[in-house]
Protein backbone atom coordinates (compact mmCIF):
# COMPACT_ATOMS: atom_id res chain seq x y z
CA UNK A 1 0.00 0.00 0.00
CA UNK A 2 2.76 2.34 0.82
CA UNK A 3 3.99 1.83 -2.80
CA UNK A 4 1.23 3.08 -4.29
CA UNK A 5 1.05 6.25 -1.92
CA UNK A 6 4.15 6.85 -2.95
CA UNK A 7 3.92 6.32 -6.34
CA UNK A 8 0.57 8.76 -6.24
CA UNK A 9 2.37 11.42 -3.81
CA UNK A 10 5.54 11.50 -7.16
CA UNK A 11 3.09 11.63 -9.74
CA UNK A 12 0.89 14.47 -8.68
CA UNK A 13 4.26 16.40 -7.59
CA UNK A 14 5.25 16.24 -11.21
CA UNK A 15 2.08 16.77 -12.92
CA UNK A 16 2.02 19.67 -10.80
CA UNK A 17 5.80 20.66 -11.52
CA UNK A 18 4.18 19.98 -15.10
CA UNK A 19 1.67 22.30 -15.02
CA UNK A 20 3.27 25.24 -12.67
CA UNK A 21 6.13 25.26 -15.76
CA UNK A 22 3.24 25.95 -18.45
CA UNK A 23 4.37 23.09 -20.10
CA UNK A 24 0.45 21.96 -20.16
CA UNK A 25 -0.71 25.13 -22.17
CA UNK A 26 -2.12 24.21 -25.93
CA UNK A 27 0.64 26.63 -27.35
CA UNK A 28 3.60 24.81 -25.34
CA UNK A 29 2.42 21.41 -26.98
CA UNK A 30 1.68 22.15 -30.60
CA UNK A 31 4.62 23.98 -30.87
CA UNK A 32 6.48 20.90 -29.51
CA UNK A 33 4.70 19.86 -33.07
CA UNK A 34 6.01 22.20 -35.21
CA UNK A 35 9.77 21.90 -33.30
CA UNK A 36 9.49 25.63 -32.66
CA UNK A 37 9.34 25.29 -28.94
CA UNK A 38 11.63 22.30 -27.48
CA UNK A 39 10.90 23.65 -23.35
CA UNK A 40 8.28 20.71 -23.31
CA UNK A 41 11.18 18.11 -24.25
CA UNK A 42 13.95 19.53 -22.42
CA UNK A 43 11.83 19.21 -19.09
CA UNK A 44 10.88 15.50 -20.23
CA UNK A 45 14.52 14.75 -20.65
CA UNK A 46 15.68 16.50 -17.57
CA UNK A 47 12.82 14.37 -15.33
CA UNK A 48 14.81 10.71 -17.44
CA UNK A 49 18.10 12.13 -16.75
CA UNK A 50 17.42 12.55 -13.39
CA UNK A 51 15.17 9.71 -12.66
CA UNK A 52 17.85 7.08 -14.15
CA UNK A 53 20.85 8.97 -11.73
CA UNK A 54 18.33 8.75 -8.74
CA UNK A 55 17.84 5.00 -9.57
CA UNK A 56 21.16 3.77 -10.13
CA UNK A 57 22.47 5.35 -6.97
CA UNK A 58 20.04 3.54 -5.27
CA UNK A 59 20.81 0.22 -6.38
CA UNK A 60 24.70 1.53 -6.10
CA UNK A 61 23.45 1.88 -2.22
CA UNK A 62 21.69 -0.89 -2.46
CA UNK A 63 18.47 0.07 -1.27
CA UNK A 64 17.12 -1.50 -4.06
CA UNK A 65 17.52 -4.21 -6.49
CA UNK A 66 16.75 -3.30 -10.67
CA UNK A 67 15.41 -5.73 -12.81
CA UNK A 68 16.83 -7.28 -16.09
CA UNK A 69 15.71 -5.37 -19.09
CA UNK A 70 13.32 -7.50 -21.52
CA UNK A 71 14.37 -7.11 -25.34
CA UNK A 72 12.46 -4.20 -26.85
CA UNK A 73 8.89 -5.85 -29.40
CA UNK A 74 9.54 -3.26 -31.81
CA UNK A 75 6.28 -3.62 -33.54
CA UNK A 76 4.52 -2.87 -30.46
CA UNK A 77 6.09 0.23 -29.96
CA UNK A 78 5.73 1.14 -33.27
CA UNK A 79 1.65 0.64 -32.93
CA UNK A 80 1.38 2.18 -29.82
CA UNK A 81 3.53 5.67 -30.65
CA UNK A 82 1.32 5.47 -33.47
CA UNK A 83 -1.39 5.42 -31.30
CA UNK A 84 -0.52 8.19 -29.05
CA UNK A 85 0.82 10.71 -31.87
CA UNK A 86 -2.52 10.09 -33.69
CA UNK A 87 -4.38 10.63 -30.34
CA UNK A 88 -2.03 13.79 -29.11
CA UNK A 89 -2.83 15.19 -32.72
CA UNK A 90 -6.32 14.74 -32.66
CA UNK A 91 -6.33 16.83 -29.43
CA UNK A 92 -4.43 19.35 -30.59
CA UNK A 93 -6.85 19.67 -33.30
Amino acid sequence: MLDYLLALIFGFCFGWLLQKAGLTKYSKIVNVFRFTDLAVLKFMMSALVVGMIGLYGLQALGVITLMKITPTYVVGNLVGGLIFGVGMALAGF
